[in-house]
């Protein structure tokens, strides 16, 4: 019992950890990272026993991996510290996310947006798309929230609708829609680490990441459309008139795509302005932003009170990605000290040719690994080293966008990953269905990445 108390106060250790990360980006003192290096060994001992199963033993390969290179190459133990802070602010990013979502919360966009999925609408083609979409706009904000908000909603919409055609339709249509937002999203955290890991800008790759959503949406759009046409759909639930209100319903999504443009045209000006890493920039703008569109809602009271709360609870619970995060600091610093390298780029040499064959071979080990509760994260410290070397021949927007197309589309066949799980308890729907109906969907979302990609080679 009084272990679970000291955990209700962990956040207070995480988040002066994160601060002083912040901090010291722009007074760079060696001290200081040292610091936070001892910090990062006590948060890694803090939070295992928190972690789950999945996560203890991925953190715990990659810690015993990196460790035995560290050591068998000579490195000294006073200077491990110094090498486990590379990805705090990785880290301090995930901890500010709770902030944008409690404001899109206290403005209830979410009950509004949501509504959309029940105006003027005869059969499921229709609703597909509808459903896809809504759910693509609330993950740009909520992101694994909107998923479970989405099921939701359509779980009572589609009430009288035959349960295996209703369990069917809600998973393909809120994954898919989800896992399009993620792509593009700054909040997501699949594409801040493929931006660190590449060194791309945020403005480089965003047009290509909105052109590869355009494409597999209107795809999968198409294909939906016909594929659900033949069940018709009545709504017999009466709407509230100022949510249907056509004119404030236009309202409310002009306000939510307008603080939207406004949130990416800010990370872009001000990270380019100021030459602010990518992740540093989103991290400090999440708050403010937040907090002065509370107050332009007249809404700073919920805000406040719906986002503190929320936030003291994601951040109490981090304990598997400070694992996962620290790990791959040591194991990516091990792997990139060692002749490892050297290893992997004779056999790469000899295809660097046929980048379009390695690209797809990349997406096929993300979407392999996923089925085995692989999360993309680790599967991306996995490939460290061969994505480091790839940058020595490819351009490495290419390599950017072939990373995270590949990575957010295993959001949809993890069989073992968070977003399936919770899916497959919310529907009763079996964990390997919803796999299964996803793979081809995820094949043609990498893909479509991969020839994006190669494109601009």
């Amino acid at each position: 019992m009084k272990k679970d108390s000291i955990y209700q106060y962990i956040y207070i250790f995480y988040s002066f950890v994160f601060a002083l990360s912040i901090m010291n980006v722009f007074i760079e003192s060696d001290v200081i990272n040292y610091i936070i290096g001892i910090l990062a060994i006590i948060m890694v001992i803090v939070s295992f026993s928190r972690a789950s199963r999945l996560f203890k033993i991925l953190s715990g390969s990659f810690l015993l991996i990196g460790g035995y290179i560290y050591f068998s190459s000579g490195e000294s133990l006073l200077a491990l510290p110094s090498i486990l802070t590379n990805n705090m602010l990785l880290l301090a990013l995930l901890c500010m996310l709770p902030w944008m979502n409690s404001i899109v919360r206290s403005g209830r966009f979410d009950r509004t947006i949501n509504e959309l999925m029940r105006v003027n609408v005869s059969d499921l083609g229709k609703l597909y798309t509808r459903s896809s979409a809504t759910t693509l706009i609330l993950a740009a904000f909520l992101n694994l929230s909107a998923a479970t908000i989405s099921q939701s909603v359509l779980k009572d919409t589609l009430s009288d609708i035959d349960k295996k055609v209703k369990k069917s339709f809600i998973s393909l249509s809120t994954l898919r829609g989800f896992s399009l937002a993620l792509v593009w999203s700054p909040l997501e955290i699949l594409l801040a680490t493929s931006i660190s890991v590449t060194g791309v800008s945020y403005g480089a790759i965003l047009p290509w990441l909105l052109l590869i959503v355009a494409i597999v949406f209107t795809v999968d759009a198409i294909w939906g459309r016909f594929h659900f046409k033949k069940y018709s759909y009545i709504n017999d639930e009466p709407v509230k008139e100022k949510v249907t209100n056509n004119k404030d319903l236009r309202k409310k999504i002009v306000h939510l795509a307008t603080a939207l443009i406004l949130f990416l045209t800010l990370v872009i000006v001000i990270g380019n302005l100021f030459n602010l890493d990518f992740s540093l920039t989103v991290t400090l703008l999440i708050l403010p932003f937040s907090f002065v569109w509370s107050i332009i809602m007249k809404r700073r009271k919920t805000f406040w009170t719906i986002g503190w709360n929320s936030w003291k609870e994601k951040t109490n619970t981090m304990q598997n990605f400070i694992l996962l995060f620290i790990s791959l600091s040591l194991f990516s610093y091990s792997i990139g000290n060692t002749t490892f390298l050297e290893v992997i780029q004779e056999p790469l040499m000899t295809i660097s040719e046929y980048p379009l064959l390695i690209f797809f071979l990349i997406q096929i080990v993300f979407i392999f690994l996923s089925m085995f509760g692989i999360h993309p994260l680790g599967t991306i410290g996995i490939l460290g080293s061969l994505l480091t070397t790839l940058l020595n021949f490819y351009n490495p927007l290419s390599i950017a966008i072939v990373m995270v197309t590949s990575a957010v589309a295993t959001l949809t066949v993890g069989t073992y990953g968070l977003v399936v799980t919770l899916t497959s308890m919310n529907l009763d729907y079996s964990p390997y269905r919803i796999t299964l109906s996803n793979l081809v969907y995820s094949l043609l979302y990498g893909g479509v990445g991969s020839l994006v990609a190669y494109f601009l080679l």
